[in-house]
């Protein structure tokens, strides 16, 4: 079945026909086909994409993505632990209020939206409250496209010897990195992300002995990440509770048109293009990125709207739609804007048609409320 449009979003996002069509088959949840055939072989794949390090094991959880991160932190943060947030976006601020729901001491380090942490201030937060036990991060803050610097956050919590949660969501196979030589202890990720699989799971890869250390420490039935990581470990693969069976069978065929594309490493790349030919396509059409080039990654860009008269968002975004395309609106909070995302299936051939597409919907966001007369002699696309 042909999409009738292309997801410009950070995800779900669009995929291939053919994982796809891996849901067109029905799995039984005990059968060993599914559970070692599939699940061990996606656990086991996921833990040599995040590492070269042999003491990670991955764990499969139910649900959207922030069903995995809140089985992280209300399995890993202990009842006298106390969790530090660098929060510069609106998933860094979901972790800090997942802490709130689940009444976990947390120090919300709150920075603007469009700002990379400050280390020195990180530094002294930590040098002054000793009882802080747990650093999380998240990678690629969506809100705007920015990439936090990880590898120095980690760092930096290790020599004050503190376990890191790394919030991996819309990053984790799309960007190199190896969870194993930065000591990253838990990364959380999520099936329709990079992967370019499609929702319904979540997944943690994290050291082996941290995952040890939550037992006892889940604040939810459902969501108790050790239990599900000793069910899956000891009967291998199988789910606690009901596998999202198509959605899983799903992943294992995105799993393998990563390997097929080259890895990580050149999916990097093609977002990379991707992100680079719409960042100067935009420009050239007058759009304005929201961040500076420095700040970007390759998974989704803010921009400015723009401040003329005859822009409406949801009209742009219809028009956008008409063409097969769809956006996301912006989530800064001090200015108006919209997101489009690179990652999925989407190659620079598919921006050239959107950078198109977008003249178009200029062409009659501009002219809509003239006469059809002066629709046809105007063909002007900036504003």
């Amino acid at each position: 079945m042909k999409n009738d449009y292309i997801l410009l979003t950070p995800g779900p996002l669009s995929t291939s026909s053919r994982v796809r069509e891996a849901m067109l088959k029905d799995w039984c949840t005990w059968d060993d086909e599914y559970n070692i055939g599939v699940v061990e072989n996606i656990r086991q794949t996921l833990v040599q994409l995040a590492t070269q390090k042999n003491h990670y094991s991955a764990v499969l959880m139910q649900g959207s993505g922030t069903a995995s991160v809140e089985a992280t932190i209300g399995s890993a943060v202990g009842p006298t632990d106390k969790l530090l947030v660098i929060n510069n976006g609106v998933y860094g601020a979901r972790i800090a209020q997942i802490a709130d729901y689940l009444n976990i001491p947390c120090y919300n380090l709150s920075l603007p939206e469009t700002t990379l942490p400050d280390l020195s201030e990180m530094n002294a937060i930590l040098a002054s409250e000793p009882d802080i036990t747990h650093v999380a991060v998240v990678h690629c803050e969506t809100t705007t496209g920015i990439l936090n610097p990880i590898a120095e956050i980690t760092a930096l919590a290790k020599a004050y010897q503190k376990t890191v949660i790394v919030d991996a969501m819309s990053s984790f196979g799309g960007i190199p990195m190896d969870i194993g030589e930065l000591d990253i202890d838990f990364m959380i990720s999520s099936a329709n992300k990079c992967i370019q699989g499609v929702p319904g799971f979540g997944f943690i890869i994290a050291k082996k002995e941290a995952l040890k250390r939550c037992q006892g420490q889940a604040r939810s039935l459902s969501l108790d990440l050790y239990e599900q990581w000793k069910c899956m470990e000891e009967n291998h693969g199988k789910w606690r509770f009901t596998s999202p069976t198509h959605t899983v069978r799903a992943f294992y065929q995105a799993l393998q048109e990563l390997k097929q594309e080259g890895g990580i490493n050149v999916r990097f790349m093609r977002y990379h293009t991707n992100q680079t030919m719409l960042v100067k396509g935009m420009r050239d059409l007058g759009f304005v990125p929201l961040l500076s080039d420095e700040l970007h990654s390759p998974i989704i860009t803010s921009f400015h709207a723009p401040s003329h008269p005859a822009f409406n968002f949801d009209l742009f975004y219809q028009q956008l739609k008409q063409q097969g395309f769809v956006i996301y609106p912006g989530k800064v909070s001090h200015a108006d804007g919209f997101r489009i995302g690179n990652i999925g299936e989407i190659f620079p051939r598919d921006i050239e048609r959107f950078l198109s597409a977008i003249k178009h919907a200029m062409y009659w966001e501009k002219c809509h409320e003239h006469t059809e007369s002066s629709l046809i002699s105007d063909h002007s696309p900036s504003f």
